[in-house]
């Protein structure tokens, strides 16, 4: 159970050091990015930039999750429903500032993104142990 827990709180914490991280590191190599952050405007390629930025955390968390949780099971499945919940008002707060197929995109790739994450890890143990 303390494990479980730990490994959706982790997840967490992942999700957004990761999603800092890449958007932190995006500013820094694209000038035009950084000028287009605080107005929030963004070309289709910063959108897209800004899904995949979404997707690595996604997949870093469910990873993270399943590592910490060692196995998959309820707890990534806690933190994939948790990262949507987490994420609808934000983007029902943001839904005049990106086109509908971003917010569509976004919120319907948390889920399995985060779960492939969580797969990822079980994959890669069963091959160290294997190999």
């Amino acid at each position: 159970m303390k494990r479980g827990i730990a490994g959706v709180l982790a997840g967490l914490v992942v999700w957004f050091v990761a999603a800092t991280a890449i958007n932190f590191a995006m500013r820094m190599a694209w000038a035009d990015y950084a000028m287009a952050e605080k107005p929030m405007t963004f070309t289709v390629g910063m959108q897209a930039a800004r899904l995949v930025t979404g997707a690595v955390a996604s997949l870093c968390a469910g990873y993270a999750a399943t590592w910490i949780a060692n196995g998959i099971g309820t707890p990534v499945k806690v933190l994939a429903v948790l990262l949507l919940l987490l994420f609808l008002p934000v983007h029902y707060g943001l839904w005049e500032r990106f086109p509908l197929w971003y917010h569509v995109v976004f919120l319907a790739s948390l889920v399995p993104l985060t779960l492939l994450g969580g797969l990822l890890r079980v994959n890669s143990a069963a091959d160290a142990r294997a190999g």
